[in-house]
């Protein structure tokens, strides 16, 4: 069990570096980075405190400590696939309303009479 755990805490350090280092070089924004951060940081949290992660193990009805750990991990990872998906679907709406808003204002431009006019004067 314990090497399990150590390697989960190392895969879940590896997490939080690369995205501090994603951060960093502007690969990522900060609104987006929180949720892999805090995600990165609970899965950590849970390995090293194994108190804890027997208490949820024995709350949740799971019997063996690392197959709660590895439930809560998908669990955390799929809360943070969710809000992004949200993110997503707002950010493509958003893309969406705002081609339809230059596509308006693109035709009102072109009808004008005065840009017709001074279009036909070479």
């Amino acid at each position: 069990m314990d090497k399990l755990l150590n390697v989960t805490a190392a895969l879940s350090i590896v997490l939080i570096v690369a995205v501090l280092f994603s951060l960093r070089r502007a690969h990522i924004r900060v609104e987006y980075s929180v949720s892999w951060l805090a995600a990165g940081l609970a899965v950590f949290v849970l390995t090293r405190w194994e108190s804890a992660l027997i208490f949820l193990a024995q709350a949740s009805g799971i019997t063996y400590p690392p197959a709660a750990l590895l439930a809560i991990t998908m669990a955390v990872f799929l809360i943070v696939l969710y809000r992004m998906s949200m993110i997503i679907s707002t950010l493509k709406d958003n893309n969406i309303a705002l081609a339809q808003k230059v596509a308006i204002l693109e035709f009102r431009m072109q009808s004008r009479p005065e840009n017709s006019e001074a279009e036909a004067r070479p």
